[in-house]
């Protein structure tokens, strides 16, 4: 009876400090993200360039996993491209006789790194593999933060 409660006192202690250590990383983790994370209201101080496009008749599940690829890719190699994002659009866009089905959000730090990415050597590389995902012919934005 005594090792019995001595076992369950052991494993509300071993829980107890699990649980607090969880708790301090966490904690930790969130002052280490700024005061960005402390007010998910703040808007960030970047650029978005956001753009949806029509998708080409042929094109194979193989060709829009290399522009997937091509496209995170391009993160680490053009500078002041943070992240990259690629899907379907939950909705499809009618526009100028077309129907844009897919779409692509990029951050950048500013308008200068997206002026950059523009013509940057890896950027002409992405355009060749998107260019067999898509029709010419795209809707773009650019949201800049503030």
């Amino acid at each position: 009876m005594q090792l019995a409660l001595s076992k369950r006192t052991l494993y509300g202690i071993v829980g107890a400090l699990l649980l607090m250590a969880t708790w301090q990383m966490g904690e930790q983790a969130g002052r280490s993200q700024g005061a960005v994370a402390a007010s998910p209201a703040v808007t960030q101080q970047a650029l978005m360039h956001v753009f949806a496009y029509t998708p080409v008749a042929g094109a194979t599940q193989a060709d829009f996993e290399a522009f997937r690829k091509a496209t995170a890719d391009m993160v680490g190699k053009i500078p002041g491209l943070r992240k990259a994002w690629v899907g379907k659009l939950r909705r499809p866009l009618d526009q100028e006789g077309s129907k844009r089905e897919y779409g692509v959000a990029m951050e950048f730090d500013n308008e200068a790194a997206l002026d950059l990415y523009a013509t940057h050597p890896a950027h002409t590389e992405w355009v060749k593999v998107y260019d067999r995902v898509r029709v010419p012919g795209t809707t773009t934005i650019d949201i800049l933060g503030e």
